[in-house]
């Protein structure tokens, strides 16, 4: 009975401490409000929209009126055989984005770092402005340059492939085929620079001494990059890994909607192209619902997994 007593005692002394001590920061958590509430307004109340993944969504009855359905469009999606090739295209473009592209703002990054001599400082800052500027460009513009490049008869491309003899009449974005390539370029020239900054700014953080000593020991400039500045990278990595695995089923909508076309569809039609032409277009909104809850179901689950991985294997992890 005294151990219970001292049990509750000791809760309600930490509470207090705790009330205490978040008003004697006050201001901070005043500060961090708008932020609470943006994440609360826009991310976490629309989430009670979910509840028309298992109801029929009227619109004389509302969000809640609706029958009771169960299963029923979870079972329509995978019963749907066009399900198949939209997601095999989401996590073909999800590989690319995640995967192959992974690797380049690391590179960049060491890079930027190897043009440490003072008279070529000031043409680093100047190259990565240049890089991060893409970034604050909407893919609205980055596409619309994509099509002046890419156009027949009058694009960059083209009047190259006449200079050589082509014909310099090739639809780049009506061929499959050239779809992914597309993706791949116009992703990386757009990020590669601001998702180098954080690269940059680990390497930044290690211990220069570590450099000197490998110095004196005879290592050169590559191999201090492989057996100092890589491993001292990999957390950062890892973590920023796990953070992309949370979207690795929307294989990034506004630039995949951009440059759709007619004659890509069979390879650019993703989860989130669909939901939107099913949710939006034609009306079906528990149906699209359905299918953006499996994404995120699908996507949450690969991050635990992987965090739970790469805690045991690396001793990092989000949380």
């Amino acid at each position: 009975m005294l151990n219970l007593f001292s049990k509750k005692s000791n809760q309600g002394v930490h509470q207090a401490s705790l009330l205490q001590r978040m008003w004697s920061h006050k201001m901070l958590y005043l500060m961090l409000l708008p932020c609470i509430l943006f994440f609360f307004i826009f991310n976490y109340l629309p989430m009670s929209g979910l509840i028309l993944s298992v109801k029929e969504f009227r619109f004389d009855k509302g969000l809640w009126g609706g029958d009771w359905i169960g299963l029923k469009y979870f079972k329509r999606f995978f019963g749907d055989s066009r399900s198949y090739s939209i997601i095999i295209n989401t996590l073909v473009i999800s590989f690319v984005k995640l995967v192959l592209a992974f690797p380049f703002p690391v590179i960049l990054a060491i890079m930027f770092n190897e043009i440490n001599q003072t008279r070529f400082k000031r043409l680093r800052g100047f190259l990565q402005g240049i890089t991060y500027l893409p970034h604050f460009l909407s893919w609205v513009v980055v596409i619309g340059v994509v099509h002046s490049i890419l156009a027949p008869n009058t694009g960059l491309i083209n009047e190259i492939a006449k200079t050589f003899g082509g014909d310099g009449s090739t639809h780049f974005l009506m061929e499959p085929k050239y779809f992914l390539s597309i993706v791949f370029s116009s992703y990386i020239w757009k990020d590669i620079g601001w998702n180098s900054i954080i690269y940059f700014a680990a390497i930044m953080g290690i211990n220069q001494d570590i450099y000197e000593s490998a110095a004196i020991d005879g290592a050169n400039r590559v191999r201090q990059i492989i057996y100092i500045t890589i491993p001292s990278l990999v957390p950062t990595m890892v973590i920023l890994f796990i953070l992309s695995l949370g979207d690795v089923l929307k294989a990034g909508f506004d630039q995949i909607y951009l440059l759709k076309t007619p004659g890509n569809a069979s390879v650019s039609e993703i989860i989130d192209t669909y939901v939107i032409r099913t949710g939006i277009q034609q009306g079906d909104f528990s149906y699209a619902i359905a299918i953006g809850l499996i994404q995120g179901l699908i996507g949450l689950i690969l991050v635990l997994v992987v965090n739970k991985l790469a805690s045991r294997k690396f001793d990092t992890s989000l949380f």
